[in-house]
């Protein structure tokens, strides 16, 4: 049985969704799918990233949902694979939804020699991001829209160990790695004025998902039952992403973080500006990514880009 569309206002435009085939991310594949958006549904696993495409098309009526599989985002040779897939692909590209991500009890390395979560929660949305915006840019007025939480409230960039080297906690380094996508988000923003394309972070709430399941023992089942007992749920987690991707309204709102459909002001740390900058060059760095394209009027009044000075 199909479901009723929710207003048809994406028609026309590429959504891409990270970590969609499940969660949080799943429910906001659907909720773009349902405006109208040509949904790409981004997740690891072939099969299950196909079967979760077709099973958000024959539920919603006239949904277009595509899949690409990605083998692990916490790999920077798999994001820039993802990107190229992407880019092949479509020729326009409108709404990035930076989603995927996980929190890891124990210190892990990947084979590429990073600490997973600030890997996968940080350098993987940066990279991406980074890829897609040139053709965001020719796209506009496009959206990245970065999943983070209210976790990073309780925290700071320690630029000395960014990678947990020498004091590994797996919830600290959840909260720094919300932490500094959000930093991310606003120096994204503040690189890309004028181009068209805004960048915001949401938190959604704490969700009844599959959050912390990738861990094993005592903290997986410690979090099954905070959610339980407290956790919302997914289409609750879902509305704030998808209406800050989706709001027509929003389009010059940019660098800003949302809860409950409304503006928040993060933590103190948060709006650290000389941070963001930092981090970013510190995350440009370790990605190899290169310079976004700016946007500057040429005398005829159209847009020609241009990189932005590091």
């Amino acid at each position: 049985m199909s479901t009723t569309t929710a207003g048809r206002g994406l028609t026309g435009r590429v959504a891409v969704v990270t970590g969609a085939t499940s969660g949080i991310g799943l429910e906001v594949a659907r909720g773009l799918a349902r405006r109208g958006a040509t949904t790409v549904v981004v997740g690891r696993g072939a099969d299950r990233a196909a079967a979760t495409a077709g099973e958000i098309a024959r539920s919603t009526e006239g949904a277009v949902v595509d899949s690409i599989a990605v083998g692990d985002l916490s790999l920077m040779s798999d994001v820039r694979a993802l990107a190229k897939e992407l880019l092949d692909r479509y020729p326009r590209l409108h709404i990035l939804v930076n989603n995927a991500g996980a929190y890891y009890h124990r210190r892990e390395v990947t084979v590429e020699g990073v600490e997973r979560t600030f890997a996968l929660n940080v350098l993987a949305p940066f990279l991406l991001t980074s890829l897609l915006v040139p053709r965001m840019v020719e796209s506009a007025p496009a959206t990245v829209v970065n999943v983070s939480s209210a976790a990073h409230r309780t925290y700071r960039v320690d630029f000395d160990d960014l990678q947990g080297t020498r004091r590994y906690a797996g919830y600290r380094a959840y909260g720094r790695s919300k932490l500094e996508l959000l930093l991310l988000t606003r120096e994204f923003a503040h690189r890309l004025k004028g181009t068209g394309v805004v960048v915001n972070a949401v938190h959604p709430g704490f969700i009844r998902s599959g959050f912390g399941q990738n861990n094993r023992g005592a903290p997986a089942l410690g979090i099954r039952i905070l959610s339980a007992l407290f956790a919302r749920s997914l289409r609750s987690g879902a509305d704030t992403p998808i209406w800050v991707a989706s709001n027509p309204a929003l389009p010059g709102t940019t660098g800003a973080y949302f809860v409950n459909r409304r503006l928040a002001s993060g933590s103190r740390a948060s709006s650290d500006l000389r941070a963001a900058a930092r981090l970013y060059e510190v995350c440009q760095t370790l990605t190899g990514a290169g310079e976004l394209p700016s946007v500057e009027r040429a005398p005829n009044g159209s847009r020609t880009g241009r990189p932005v000075p590091s």
